[in-house]
């Protein structure tokens, strides 16, 4: 693996773990009422459009590092749904 995959691969963890505590805090609390659904909208909208963009041009860190983010964003947004 070369470096440049390496600086993306650890970009990404970092930006995407960056979701773990809200989602976690938001599961935990039962709330989400202080959460803008139009941003986490907006936001998952466009991690989708980054997958399908990592997937088309092969970037394994793009890819895989949305993926991730958007689970953990989409939880963040289906809690929002669910708990108003």
């Amino acid at each position: 693996m070369d470096i440049i995959t390496m600086v993306g691969l650890m970009a990404g963890t970092l930006t995407t773990i960056s979701f773990l505590p809200q989602a976690l805090k938001t599961w935990r609390s039962k709330s989400a009422k202080d959460i803008s659904l139009a941003m986490f909208l907006c936001f998952c909208i466009g991690v989708i459009l980054w997958i399908i963009y990592g997937f088309f041009v092969k970037d394994i860190p793009v890819l895989l590092t949305n993926l991730v983010t958007l689970i953990l964003a989409g939880s963040i947004l289906f809690f929002k749904l669910k708990f108003k």
